[in-house]
């Protein structure tokens, strides 16, 4: 039994080591794509053609926003002196009016995110091959995004010596040429 026991605690002890010796071998880099993102070149083209598109979707908005209005002028001059009929119509039109507005804005927006998400794409792309490289190159077994799509950051602290080895943002970008 005491045999069993220490053969036992001999393989606990082996693995515990083993499972020692390969986290220590476990790197981990970070890199702030957003940082990447906004210094490559063709970034600027990606804006303008988003701000174009959401200039266009914006000026539809309102012209559908000024249609309403007008129709509720219409409506409100006229609302003391039509029937309770044609009262009830007037406003079920105006409903429906109003709704179409608010689809057509939701929609609109839907629109903007479907082409900054088409226009980033392949950018974002380039920026995973090029983290990937890099991180094959430095060994590394995962790699962090610093910031959120928002900018927050997530990784809230690093060593300066442990960022100096594992922001890999610079190296990355060497690696698209920026």
């Amino acid at each position: 039994m005491l045999k069993k026991f220490s053969i036992g605690l001999g393989l606990l002890f082996t693995l515990l080591l083993t499972g020692n010796t390969q986290a220590q071998e476990l790197k981990i880099g970070f890199v702030n794509p957003q940082a990447i993102l906004n210094r490559m070149p063709e970034m600027k083209a990606v804006q303008q053609r988003l701000k174009n598109f959401a200039d266009r979707k914006s000026l539809e908005i309102q012209q559908k926003e000024v249609e309403f209005q007008n129709a509720v002028n219409v409506y409100e001059q006229k609302k003391d002196v039509i029937s309770a009929t044609a009262k009830e119509k007037e406003e079920e039109e105006l409903q429906k009016m109003s709704e179409a507005l608010n689809e057509a804005t939701r929609k609109a927006q839907q629109d903007i995110q479907d082409k900054q998400n088409e226009l980033l794409g392949p950018l974002q792309s380039q920026i995973g091959s090029a983290i990937n490289a890099v991180a094959e190159t430095q060994g590394l077994s995962y790699v962090l995004n610093i910031t959120t799509s928002n900018g927050e950051r997530i990784i809230l602290y690093a060593s300066q010596t442990y960022a100096a080895q594992y922001d890999i943002t610079d190296a990355v970008m060497v690696q698209l040429g920026i």
